[in-house]
């Protein structure tokens, strides 16, 4: 009877260990092919013995020349690499296969796989173009070929475990927080989660769309002020590039680079010829992300501690001597009312009026206009109290003979008849905007106006 109960426990101990073999078998040998592949380093590994048996996997095809989705998702799985940390290579496995393997030879993947710092754990693979299709087929990741598809593929990400056959497809430009979770925690059974919160404090998340286009489109490869990643840091980008530029650039960075544009072969050749992929953004989003990036490089340069202008001009210079640090954001905020934006303006306004402190009582009257500014609630408001804003800041450059800082130029609009301030050699009118974009002309010295 004893031999009978123990018997008996002991198969419903076993049972979900045999239930697992069970799902297992499905997903196993008797499944995925064990084709050969060779690595970014020239080594040949069996695509199930090699790779994918008893570890938890993340899959991606991509091909080196990919204009499109192929350098945001490598760029992304960077991202989650990073989160991951020590576990890959350790616990959690990488794989980016070419679906374009007559040009993406070992050398190739390998010079690739080092411009997006692939780190252990994550190989690059390449092979014969039928095994490839073969392996992606079985994956759920296999893409008809469509001319109406410019980039070849659908950017998906399949992660699984198969010693438990447990496998999810994801899109490959997913949150890398949530990707870092769904291969490192769910697919581990959660055995070395972390806490990470989700949320904070039950408040609802609120992002502008310049944020928006930022984080999921800009952050895998640039940040705002915390230095190069894969490619430059954007810290002031929106003042020291013509705008014209930095909108063409980004709806159309491949052609830019063709047109044998200097500054675009300057940042690939510095940049290890990474791409810039076409995002298939609107000029609106273009627009918005500029202003994002304005406000986010004020911000950041607040808070490195960088001294306001009455400290930052030369021993025993007046503090009017330089006025870069009241200019810079409005010359932001005329970016985005040029762009017939006003999201974030308000942000600039607020640096304007902390910076202006630090004139005195010169920067009295700087300071009542960006205070004015920060508070409009539509375009005309704005357009109106940055016109006084930007008299203000005029005046005072006048009459104390003060630098407004690299490339400024003073511009004028007959119609309008008001003057601003402005960077680029296109005129770019923040009073009527997209209707009427360069109606003006460049004054070749500051204008003569009354407070």
């Amino acid at each position: 009877m004893r031999r009978a109960i123990f018997a008996t426990i002991l198969l419903a101990a076993l049972a979900p260990a045999v239930t697992a073999a069970a799902q297992n078998s499905r997903w196993g040998s008797n499944y995925f092919p064990n084709v050969t592949l060779t690595t970014q380093d020239g080594r040949e590994v069996r695509f199930y013995d090699d790779l994918v048996k008893g570890k938890i996997v993340a899959i991606d095809l991509i091909y080196t020349t990919c204009r499109y989705a192929c350098p945001l998702e490598t760029a992304r799985l960077a991202q989650v690499q990073k989160i991951l940390g020590d576990r890959v290579g350790r616990d959690v496995f990488f794989y980016s296969i070419t679906i374009d393997p007559d040009h993406d030879t070992p050398a190739v993947l390998k010079d690739y796989a080092e411009k997006y710092h692939a780190g252990p754990g994550w190989l690059f693979l390449t092979g014969k173009a039928a095994d490839i299709e073969l392996i992606s087929r079985k994956l759920g990741l296999y893409t008809e070929p469509d001319p109406a598809n410019k980039d070849g593929h659908t950017p998906s990400l399949l992660v699984g475990n198969e010693a438990t056959g447990q496998w999810m497809r994801n899109s490959a430009l997913d949150n890398p927080g949530f990707l870092a979770r769904t291969i490192g925690d769910w697919m581990d059974s959660w055995r070395n989660a972390r806490t990470v919160p989700l949320a904070q404090d039950g408040k609802p998340l609120v992002f502008s769309q310049g944020q928006y286009v930022f984080t999921t489109h800009c952050a895998p490869c640039h940040s705002i002020g915390s230095g190069d990643r894969i490619g430059p840091d954007l810290a002031g980008v929106t003042t020291t590039r013509d705008r014209a530029w930095l909108q063409h650039f980004i709806l159309e960075p491949d052609a830019v680079l063709a047109s044998g544009d200097p500054i675009a072969r300057d940042l690939a050749a510095k940049y290890k010829q990474v791409r810039m992929p076409r995002l298939d953004l609107k000029t609106a989003d273009v627009d918005d992300l500029l202003v994002y990036i304005g406000t986010q490089t004020i911000e950041a340069r607040a808070r490195s501690g960088t001294p306001p202008v009455a400290q930052a001009t030369a021993a025993g210079a007046n503090s009017r001597d330089d006025l870069d640090r009241v200019v810079e954001p409005y010359l932001s905020v005329q970016q985005a009312l040029a762009a017939d934006r006003i999201a974030g303006i308000d942000v600039l306004a607020r640096r304007v009026a902390g910076e202006s402190a630090g004139l005195g009582t010169a920067g009295a009257a700087i300071g009542e206009a960006a205070a004015r500014l920060a508070a409009a609630k539509n375009l005309a408001s704005a357009r109106a109290a940055f016109n006084t804003l930007g008299n203000a800041i005029m005046i005072l450059a006048k009459t104390s003979s003060a630098r407004l800082g690299p490339g400024v130029r003073v511009a004028y609009c007959p119609m309008a008849r008001k003057y601003w301030l402005q960077r680029g050699d296109a005129i770019r009118n923040p009073y009527y905007g997209a209707s009427m974009l360069d109606c003006g002309r460049f004054n070749e010295t500051l204008p003569d106006l009354k407070g």
